[in-house]
């Protein structure tokens, strides 16, 4: 889900600075958001306490999930109604909760699982994002095809549920891997687009357009953290 819109690109001196502005605070928030989630999901993973509390019965995860889907629709809709400090709120607070989902993963695979899909969805999700922002080629075509690919692979996820078929969930797992690499790539260029034709001397739009920014990189890389986990993850015995 995004919060902001398509724009054909105009590079020029300022244009340059403004895609420079942007990423840096792009890219500043999203590491925010990731090293809250790492903290939280650690916290939780550690605390007997907790564990017990959020995995006695589903409704805990479920009002979660249901408030992370709520916070994504706020920010993405609300988006020019509020405040860039409010929105930086509201995706620290969605990283928090995520946290508190990602828990979850720790407790299922091994911890030198988790370092190597976090250390390879860092080295892929850098060399895609790096793609989009420097590409000369006119990537705006990418949007549909990607967002087709994601509902398919959305109707494969809750078919599964239904067939528990190992062999569906490696080729889920690929699919998703390949189609939030490419979500990099097209959200990445989707911004650079959208500080080329903007003004970034107002430091509320600015920082409005980060956070969205940001929260749309976070996605990606979650995705594909999760994904490769599930596809080369050795479980805990």
């Amino acid at each position: 889900m995004s919060g902001y819109q398509n724009a054909m690109p105009y590079y020029g001196t300022d244009s340059q600075e403004n895609i420079n502005t942007l990423f840096r605070k792009v890219y500043q928030y999203m590491a925010l958001g990731l090293i809250l989630t790492t903290v939280v999901a650690y916290y939780v993973a550690s605390s007997t306490d907790v564990i017990k509390y959020l995995f006695s019965s589903s409704t805990p995860l479920f009002l979660i999930a249901i408030l992370e889907v709520g916070l994504v629709i706020w920010l993405s809709a609300g988006l020019n109604k509020m405040s860039a400090s409010t929105a930086l709120i509201l995706f620290g607070v969605y990283s928090v909760l995520n946290g508190v989902l990602c828990s979850s993963v720790l407790l299922v695979y091994t911890q030198e699982s988790v370092y190597k899909a976090f250390l390879s969805t860092a080295g892929m999700f850098g060399a895609m994002s790096i793609y989009g922002l420097y590409t000369k080629r006119d990537l705006t075509g990418l949007g549909s095809f990607l967002r087709m690919g994601l509902i398919g692979l959305l109707i494969a996820i809750v078919i599964n549920l239904f067939l528990g078929s190992s062999r569906m969930e490696l080729y889920i797992s690929v699919f998703g891997i390949i189609i939030f690499l490419g979500l990099t790539v097209y959200d990445t260029y989707k911004i650079k687009n959208i500080a080329s034709e903007m003004d970034m001397s107002d430091p509320e739009v600015t920082g409005r357009i980060a956070v969205i920014g940001a929260l749309n990189l976070y996605l990606d890389f979650i995705n594909i953290f999760l994904y490769l986990l599930r596809l080369f993850g050795k479980e805990r015995n």
